[in-house]
């Protein structure tokens, strides 16, 4: 992959340069963190250095990790005690939920009991699927909520709206993903490698066996070319209600051989010969984050624009937990009205069917999470 040029760095899809978005001015009021582990922390400092949130309450399972990230986050945050089968603490505004699995669908259901939107990062195919099934509900209650608020899903499908906007029609979105940001995410996507993992297929659900077809896939630096498989992930659930239209939607995870660890082959894309930072400068190189390794994605858009067919490459890399936890932040201040764009939509879907992509990620390249294009991606 030949290096990014130095200087500001220009986004070809849409023939400029994105400014970050300017910072939240609404109060938030109180935001419900439910979960202090590696993303939940990370989603709790976000928080409590954003200007519109006045109280910050943090619930989880184990009072230490709740009572440790709360004292941490100083006098804004404080810990709660509360579990998903209770109603909301009063007061609370919207809710963030970095816990996942069948414990998130209840959070969601509190919520949307409560009148009060949420997010979370919850990515396996049953928790997209049961917080999706939330959307009759959420409707007549008025509220949004946005599930797989991670990195894939999450950022991927901010990058893939972003992606549609610069093409007439949409055919195919391929994503890929690498890292972990802690034992629970670790465990996570053990589990996404076993059973089986369902690909959008012209208008219909195909099954295939998880770890089936290999695919390397060239994420930015510096975590390079790994080798991806089909996973039991909710992303392509989350793609198909995004972009109804859609013909083929499909997701592959790496296999977890470390950060940095890279593969020959870099042939296999040549035909994308540059990476680009789409939002300010260039990636800052972190020191390693004992909460999580390195996380990336990749994106691949293919439809139309005109009579030729175009192909859109999108990838982000940063720590796993940082990367997440500022993406499940920033989608619960967008729900709390707190964002640069308002969330006009209400129900429950993907941050690609409620978000406007530029200002979500020129907020997340604010927080230092930046995306990269793929120039001279086109067929």
């Amino acid at each position: 992959m030949v290096a990014p040029p130095p200087g500001p760095r220009w986004c070809p899809a849409h023939q400029g340069r994105l400014a970050p978005a300017p910072r939240a001015r609404l109060p938030v009021t109180a935001v419900l963190l439910v979960g202090a582990g590696a993303v939940g922390r990370r989603a709790a400092r976000q928080l409590a250095e954003t200007d519109a949130v006045e109280r910050l309450l943090i619930a989880d399972k184990a009072p230490g990790p709740a009572a440790e990230a709360a004292e941490a986050m100083g006098a804004r945050a404080e810990v709660v005690d509360w579990s998903p089968d209770r109603p909301l603490p009063a007061g609370v505004t919207v809710v963030a939920s970095a816990i996942g699995g069948a414990a998130e669908r209840a959070v969601f259901e509190r919520a949307v009991e409560a009148g009060v939107p949420a997010a979370g990062c919850g990515d396996d195919a049953s928790t997209i699927r049961g917080i999706l099934d939330l959307d009759d509900a959420a409707r007549e209650a008025g509220v949004a909520l946005a599930a797989g608020c991670g990195l894939a899903p999450g950022l991927s499908d901010v990058l893939a709206r972003h992606a549609a906007g610069a093409l007439d029609s949409v055919d195919e979105i391929c994503v890929a993903r690498a890292g972990t940001a802690g034992p629970a995410c670790r465990s996570a996507v053990d589990r996404a490698g076993r059973g089986a993992a369902l690909e959008w297929r012209d208008g219909a659900w195909s099954r295939h066996r998880a770890g089936s077809g290999r695919q390397l896939v060239w994420f930015p630096a510096p975590v390079s070319g790994l080798d991806c498989h089909r996973a039991a992930s909710g992303q392509a659930p989350l793609l198909v209600d995004a972009f109804p239209a859609l013909r083929r939607a499909s997701m592959r995870i790496a296999s977890p051989l470390g950060p940095g660890a890279g593969l020959p082959g870099a042939q296999l894309l040549s035909h994308f010969p540059v990476v680009s930072t789409i939002l300010g400068g260039p990636t800052v190189k972190r020191s390693r984050d004992p909460d999580g390794d390195w996380g990336a994605t990749w994106v691949e858009v293919r439809g139309r624009r005109g009579r030729s067919e175009e192909i859109l490459v999108y990838g982000a890399v940063d720590r796993m937990s940082f990367a997440a936890g500022a993406v499940l932040s920033v989608a619960a201040l967008w729900l709390a009205g707190a964002g640069a764009a308002p969330v006009a939509t209400t129900g429950a879907h993907g941050l690609a069917a409620l978000v406007d992509p530029v200002p979500f990620l020129g907020e997340l390249a604010r927080r230092g999470v930046k995306a990269a294009v793929f120039e001279g991606a086109s067929a």
